[in-house]
């Protein structure tokens, strides 16, 4: 009986969960906007510290930074639980939060601009930073034809919409999985669309790579397009400047040396790709998102206590 009824509660419960995310999504769009993020910022400065995810966003803060001062450490917390508070709060806001609205500055603008004139994919690459969906927004909003990956919710009713609002202002989101994944991918570019990913947590079957001075497995997708098609790894980040408010910096193009060895090369640019993450978190380390263990295991176990 048990086996029978599992699928029905299965149903059951992703139906309860999308009526929850809609009604959260309907909150959010009646709320001020302003006072909705800052709410939430509120609520999980109060709430992430509760949690086994503070933990390790302590550990790995451990990591990165082993002479920071307790105090700095505790700042830098509170700063990133605000932050992804409001994460959460804006997530049914997306299409308000456009270079359009007002509320999103582009610095470098003119590069994704020639990027669109020029008609050839390149590979934009970025990490969990301040509010990394507005990433997206800025690519379409400059005319990028362009796919984004993005990890699909577990529940298909909650991911189904969440790809409906993305796409009515132009966001293509696909999930790649395996080997069916890497030929969207190389289909994609083959087609002429650039590509977006995130390139900043755990991938236990990537290629070993620095970050702040320890290896981590990195996802090596964007060094192989980029070598593959000959064309450029293009950094992007986002800063929250204040409120509801940010700025996206388009930066320095990575360009993988073509060398005869792809092996190496793939490796150089996939350590291009960690020292340019690696940069922006140093930069402003409150917008980086410290709960996902980012290291491996035999790196956590060298710090001196254990992740959450």
């Amino acid at each position: 009986m048990a086996r029978s009824s599992s699928p029905l509660i299965r149903a059951l419960l992703w139906r309860l969960e999308a009526l929850g995310f809609d009604l959260f999504t309907a909150l959010a769009r009646l709320a001020p906007i302003e006072l909705w993020s800052a709410g939430f910022a509120a609520l999980f400065q109060a709430l992430g510290p509760l949690t086994g995810a503070h933990r390790t966003a302590r550990r790995n803060l451990e990591l990165a930074f082993p002479d920071l001062p307790e105090p700095a450490t505790r700042t830098i917390l509170k700063a990133q639980w605000a932050n992804f508070g409001r994460y959460i709060a804006e997530f049914p806001l997306l299409d308000r939060l456009t270079p359009a609205s007002g509320r999103v500055d582009v610095s470098g603008a003119g590069r994704l601009a020639e990027i669109a004139r020029a008609g050839r994919p390149v590979v934009l690459i970025s990490g969990h930073l301040s509010n990394l969906e507005i990433m997206a927004a800025a690519i379409v909003e400059a005319g990028i034809p362009c796919e984004v990956t993005y990890r699909a919710a577990n529940n298909p009713l909650v991911d189904a919409r969440i790809r409906r609002r993305r796409f009515r202002y132009g966001v293509r989101l696909f999930a790649p999985k395996g080997a069916e994944g890497a030929r969207e991918l190389l289909a994609a570019m083959k087609a002429g669309r650039s590509v977006a990913m995130m390139n900043d947590q755990r991938y236990d079957a990537g290629v070993a790579a620095p970050f702040f001075g320890w290896p981590v497995m990195t996802n090596p997708a964007a060094a192989r397009l980029a070598l593959r098609f000959g064309t450029e790894i293009q950094p992007m980040s986002i800063q929250r400047v204040a409120g509801v408010r940010f700025r996206v910096f388009t930066h320095a193009p990575i360009t993988v040396a073509d060398t005869g060895d792809k092996t190496r090369d793939i490796a150089r640019g996939v350590a291009a790709i960690n020292a340019f993450i690696e940069a922006r978190v140093r930069e402003r380390p409150g917008e980086w998102w410290w709960m996902h263990k980012r290291w491996p295991r035999e790196v956590y176990a060298k710090a001196p206590s254990t992740p959450g």
